[in-house]
């Protein structure tokens, strides 16, 4: 697994880094969500009916659930420090350009630590903008890739969830950005180069992502 180590310039993460900010809504909305049901539950247990118990109960679980996701989402996201320490260094090319924002193509390894083979797929994700770079088709743009499992009965031997996060929401600093990007392979980047046409197809899959056929690969990822 590639690596890229550079020292994370906290003020302009939290300022552009979509990760965090996409982190800091879920945990919002599960205190909103929270807050509402538990004076919802508790306005329905004074009125002192049957009934208003039952649903009173059902509002209560949701609260304390609720709850618990605005405590868990950032503890199982890490902090922006750790996720660019403990995430693989991967390729990413502007594949769309929108009025409002971009879509990435990104090519990640998804299999996951002792598998034996190699399991590349194209990656997407629309982003609203990334810094210090162009905003045109083709544009390269160095990332981590966030790797996470939605359960932990995943015995697939690959990633269930793929995230490419730019290396720009972390740094301002231009050596940096060069650094990381020369530190992936010619190959890899022309890779993507060649299948930004798939892009809208990848977009369509459930999990905006396309594994590659070991035959679509150059020799050295294979």
């Amino acid at each position: 697994m590639r690596r890229f180590e550079f020292p994370v310039d906290l003020p302009h993460a939290k300022s552009v880094n979509q990760t965090l900010a996409e982190v800091r809504s879920l945990r919002l909305s599960g205190i909103v969500v929270a807050l509402l049901c538990a004076g919802g539950a508790a306005w329905l247990l004074t009125l002192g009916r049957p009934w208003a118990y039952i649903v009173g109960a059902v509002l209560v679980v949701a609260a304390l659930t609720s709850a618990w996701v605005a405590l868990w989402a950032p503890r199982k996201v890490g902090s922006v420090q750790d996720l660019y320490h403990e995430s693989p260094l991967v390729p990413a090319v502007v594949s769309e350009v929108r009025p409002r924002g971009l879509t990435l193509l990104a090519l990640v390894d998804i299999a996951k630590p002792g598998t034996a083979d190699r399991r590349y797929a194209l990656v997407t994700r629309n982003v609203q903008a990334v810094p210090a770079h162009q905003k045109r088709v083709g544009e390269r743009v160095p990332c981590v890739a966030v790797l996470s499992d939605r359960t932990t009965r995943n015995t697939t031997g690959s990633w269930q969830m793929v995230s490419p996060m730019p290396i720009a929401w972390g740094t301002r600093d231009a050596k940096v950005l060069r650094e990381a990007t020369d530190a992936i392979g010619d190959a890899e980047w022309t890779l993507l180069k060649n299948k930004v046409g798939l892009s809208e197809k990848v977009s369509a899959t459930d999990d905006h992502r396309l594994v590659l056929d070991r035959s679509d690969l150059p020799g050295e990822l294979r």
